[in-house]
């Protein structure tokens, strides 16, 4: 996780976020360097637009906080499916 912060802290203060970036600002922790977390993280913000990731990802909670609104109608749907299929029932009885 403190390679990720590292990017985000390098991302914010406007610093190109390279693998000798990264290490000093883990070595400036005090924590010992992993080369392997070093070398996937570079490669997997590679062509990432930070700025596009993390408005997408404060949207989020918002998109999720509809969900239970939608899961309500869906219950909604099945009760009266529920009911139709009951009257149908009691008329072939």
């Amino acid at each position: 996780m403190e390679y990720i912060y590292a990017a985000l802290l390098l991302h914010k203060l406007g610093k190109e976020i390279t693998e000798d970036h990264i290490k000093k600002v883990i070595h400036a922790t005090g924590a010992e360097v992993d080369e392997a977390k070093v070398k996937t993280l570079i490669a997997s913000l590679k062509g990432v637009d930070i700025d596009k990731a993390m408005s997408e990802s404060l949207a989020m909670p918002a998109a999720s906080s509809a969900a239970p609104a939608a899961k309500a109608e869906v219950k909604k749907e099945e009760e009266k499916a529920e009911a139709a299929a009951e009257g149908l029932s009691a008329l072939f009885g």
